[in-house]
C-alpha cells in the first residue's frame, strides 16, 4: 500500500486549463462584438439624443400603461378560470379548458389583430340601458392591446394557477371541510394564499415577459414606444440607432422588474408559515377553545 502524504506535504491545487481557455474564448468574442459595435456605422450621438426625447419617454409611459394594465387582467382571468379548472362543476371546467385551448394554441400577435378589428364581427357594443355605442369607438388600439395580451396572459397563468392549487396539500382542504368551512371559504382562506407563494417566480417572469410583449401593440398604431421610434426613424433614416433607443430603456424596465421580483420571492420566502396567512388563521381556528354551542 502506498505511504500516504504527512502534515507536512505541500499543497498542491488542481490545474484547469479548460476554464482558462473557456475564459479567454469568451473574453475575445465580447472583445470582436464590442468592436464591431464602437465601429460599424451607428451614430451613438444620435443613440443618445433620443434616449431622452419626449416622445421616446412618452411612448415608454405608453408601454408602462400597456403593460400593467394587460398583467391585471391576466391574473384576473389566470386566477379566475384556473379556480374554474377544479370546479365540481363539468361546464365550468370545460368553459376553462375552451378558453386555455382558444387562447393559448394562436399567436398572441393573432389575437391583437382580431381584437383590432373586432368590429367587423359586433359593430355595435349594445348594454340595454348601460351601453349603446360603435364597437369600433370602444376598442380603440389601447383597449385592443390590453385586450390581446391580457387575455393570452391569462390562458397560460390559468394553468399556472390549476397547478398551484393542485400542488397544495390536500389533508388541508379536508381538515377545513371537517372545521365546517365552506369550499369558498377554504378556497379564499387557506388554499390561494399558499397558491400565490407557489406561483410568485412565474408572476414575476408574467411581469417582465409582458413587458417585452407590448411591442406588439406597435402592429395596431398603438402609440407606444417602438411604435414612437418607428415614427422617427421613417423620417430620420436612424433605424439601428433608434432600436437600440428602445432597447435600452426594455432592459431598464425588466431589470427594475427583475430586482422587484427578487426582493418579492425574499419577502415570501424566508418564512412559508409567515407567508401563508390562510394557514395561520386555520391553525388559530383549530387552537381555539370551544364556544358553547360548537360540537
Amino acid at each position: 500500500m502506498a505511504d500516504l502524504p504527512g502534515p507536512d506535504a505541500p499543497i498542491r491545487r488542481l490545474r484547469h486549463p479548460g476554464r482558462w481557455l473557456s475564459g479567454i474564448a469568451v473574453i475575445l468574442l465580447l472583445a470582436v462584438i464590442g468592436r464591431a459595435f464602437a465601429v460599424g456605422q451607428i451614430q451613438w450621438p444620435v443613440v443618445g439624443e433620443f434616449l431622452t426625447a419626449g416622445v421616446i419617454i412618452t411612448g415608454f409611459g405608453w408601454t408602462l400603461l400597456i403593460s400593467a394594465c394587460a398583467l391585471v387582467l391576466g391574473v384576473a382571468l389566470g386566477f379566475g378560470f384556473g379556480i374554474m379548472r377544479h370546479s365540481q362543476n363539468p361546464i365550468l371546467r370545460f368553459a376553462a379548458w375552451l378558453y386555455v385551448w382558444i387562447f393559448r394554441g394562436t399567436p398572441v400577435l393573432l389575437q391583437l389583430l382580431i381584437w383590432f378589428n373586432i368590429a367587423l364581427v359586433f359593430p355595435r357594443l349594445y348594454i340595454p340601458g348601460l351601453v349603446d355605442e360603435r364597437m369600433v369607438d370602444v376598442v380603440t388600439p389601447f383597449v385592443a392591446a390590453v385586450l390581446g395580451l391580457g387575455v393570452n396572459e391569462g390562458s397560460y397563468l390559468t394553468e399556472v394557477v390549476r397547478g398551484g392549487i393542485g400542488s397544495v396539500d390536500h389533508g388541508q382542504k379536508e381538515a377545513a371541510h371537517t372545521l365546517g368551512m365552506t369550499p369558498g371559504q377554504t378556497m379564499r382562506r387557506i388554499i390561494l394564499p399558499q397558491t400565490l407563494r407557489l406561483i410568485l417566480p412565474v408572476l414575476g417572469n408574467s411581469a417582465i415577459g409582458m413587458l417585452k410583449f407590448s411591442s406588439l401593440a406597435a402592429t395596431i398604431a398603438m402609440g407606444e414606444m417602438l411604435n414612437a421610434a418607428q415614427r422617427i426613424y421613417f423620417i430620420n433614416g436612424a433605424v439601428i440607432e433608434l432600436l437600440f433607443v428602445c432597447a435600452a430603456w426594455y432592459l431598464a424596465g425588466t431589470t427594475v422588474l427583475s430586482i422587484g421580483q427578487y426582493y418579492l420571492e425574499r419577502y415570501f420566502g424566508r418564512d412559508a408559515a409567515a407567508a401563508t396567512g390562510g394557514w395561520r388563521w386555520f391553525k388559530g381556528w383549530a387552537r381555539r377553545p370551544a364556544v358553547e354551542g360548537e360540537a
